[in-house]
């Protein structure tokens, strides 16, 4: 009789140490609320977490760079040890080893933030670059075994998981009833990934099997596709020579193979999800199936580019971005800045209204106050084939995202990088043109004095 007396307390402190039994889902229980992250530095300040708590979401994605794992040299155009300019002899980025990537995933999983929000919410995700142990590696790193290890620990995922088992960690989950679904379905963007540049495979050909194999599987109302990497978005197209980020553009071949894929399947209510780039954005592509696709980016919880230069520049980056061409981004008139990019620490917030007629979806990007920087809202039915004509007729700006960025006029897809080599070019001119000024003033005054 003692011992069953205490058996509900044995129970209770049982939940309290295991999270993953306390938030385990039930898979018909109805899911409209999902946050979603990535890039967080498990060294910095973290209020976003609030912020995601107060949404309160059933279920939290991370995309990647959960932690910042790898080990980084400081910035050097000189010296013994040269990580950057024409004279570079080392690379700036190096692996950690698996004791120091633990210690940086118990610091990150220690955030009494984090810890508030394991509470109350499912956390699932994959990796990009930064956990998974190198900055932008691929399939040629040598110590992907044991930082997928740490990453599925991690995340709580148990031991007898098929994601343990596997080469990778890309997985799917599957909430709510029939009539209510939503599919969750996580890609692993590194594992298989060919080297950058080479337009080879980003998922590898098993990743690609069991890829078609969920989207051809049971239907969901809605399905997410989650990418360490954007989707839709083609950064590097404008921005560059100036600088380079990964996306599945890079690779051209596998981008058409996704979206042929998606479309060949005949499955509603796809979008993507994605992190990486340090700012937040949403995006659209009206070709590559039989509706929008939606990429929905948010990056990051504590890494952004405004945070990354001087408080009295952040003005001329959002001016940048504004100058940027990017005819995939969705222009409302919610965003806070012109430019309808948010380049401070942000989420993801994905709110489905299941007892709508017709149900409808609204996906957000918010600040670390929890308030809305940029968002859309629709009806899930305009992510259908049937409803094409439809959204055409209703006036719903479909087809309007068409234009890739290699697709723009040379001298709108390079202005960037003419603004910024003409200023430069001006400002040469302009150093040339006073010393000679200097040169010539110089040269008159000796012959006036001696005529004096």
């Amino acid at each position: 009789m003692a011992s069953s007396s205490h058996a509900p307390l044995f129970v209770l402190f049982l939940l309290l140490l295991i999270p993953s039994l306390r938030t385990a889902p039930n898979a018909t229980a109805v899911v409209s609320r999902i946050a979603f992250g990535s890039c967080a530095n498990q060294s910095a300040p973290q209020p976003v977490w609030e912020a995601i708590v107060e949404f309160d979401p059933q279920v939290f994605i991370w995309l990647g760079d959960n932690v910042y794992g790898d080990n980084k040299r400081p910035f050097r155009v000189f010296g013994r040890e040269r990580t950057v300019g024409p004279w570079k002899n080392v690379p700036r980025f190096y692996p950690a080893t698996e004791e120091e990537l633990r210690r940086k995933y118990e610091l990150a999983k220690a955030n009494p933030g984090y810890t508030k929000l394991r509470e109350r919410a499912q956390v699932i995700g994959t990796w990009d670059d930064h956990d998974y142990g190198l900055n932008d590696a691929g399939k040629e790193f040598s110590g992907k075994v044991f930082t997928q290890r740490l990453l599925l620990d991690f995340l709580d995922e148990a031991e007898d998981s098929s994601r343990r088992q596997q080469a990778g960690v890309y997985t799917s989950y599957m909430f709510g009833p029939e009539g209510k679904r939503v599919k969750v379905i996580m890609l692993d963007t590194r594992y298989h990934r060919d080297p950058l540049l080479s337009d080879g495979s980003i998922l590898g050909d098993p990743q690609w099997q069991w890829l078609e194999r969920e989207l051809h599987g049971p239907q969901s109302e809605i399905t997410i596709i989650g990418s360490s990497i954007q989707v839709v978005s083609n950064l590097s197209a404008t921005t560059g020579p100036l600088f380079y980020v990964e996306s599945w553009a890079r690779f051209p071949r596998e981008r058409e193979r996704l979206f042929r894929l998606i479309d060949s399947s005949k499955r509603n209510g796809v979008l993507f999800i994605s992190g990486d780039v340090h700012f937040g954005e949403i995006a659209r592509f009206d070709c590559g199936a039989q509706y929008p696709l939606y990429d929905i980016t948010s990056s990051g919880l504590t890494q952004s580019v405004e945070n990354s230069v001087p408080a009295v520049f952040r003005s001329i980056m959002r001016l940048l971005a504004v100058l940027t061409p990017t005819p995939m981004r969705v222009f409302t008139p919610n965003c806070r800045h012109k430019s309808c990019s948010y380049g401070q620490p942000n989420f993801g917030a994905i709110e489905i209204d299941w007892n709508s007629v017709p149900h409808h979806i609204k996906v957000e990007l918010r600040d670390v106050q929890g308030n809305s920087v940029g968002g859309v809202q629709f009806p899930i039915s305009e992510l259908q084939p049937l409803n094409t004509v439809l959204n055409k007729k209703q006036g719903h700006s479909f087809e309007l995202h068409c234009t890739l960025e290699t697709e723009l006029p040379w001298l709108v897809r390079y202005r960037l990088a003419l603004l910024f080599f003409g200023t430069i070019a001006g400002f040469v001119i302009a150093v040339v043109l006073l010393s000679i000024a200097c040169l010539s003033a110089t040269n008159i005054c000796p012959k006036k004095c001696k005529t004096s």
